[in-house]
């Protein structure tokens, strides 16, 4: 049971490092779409 439990929370710790990263490369993303945008209207 301890095994079952130690695997599942490795698990949980890697989807949420890896969400963490996804979701900085889409801030980064809109971020720049922005930057693009702004520069168009000026």
């Amino acid at each position: 049971m301890k095994k079952i439990t130690v695997c599942a929370c490795f698990a949980l710790i890697s989807l949420s490092l890896g969400a963490c990263s996804t979701m900085e490369g889409v801030g980064k993303d809109m971020k720049s779409a922005g930057n693009a945008i702004q520069r168009t209207f000026e």
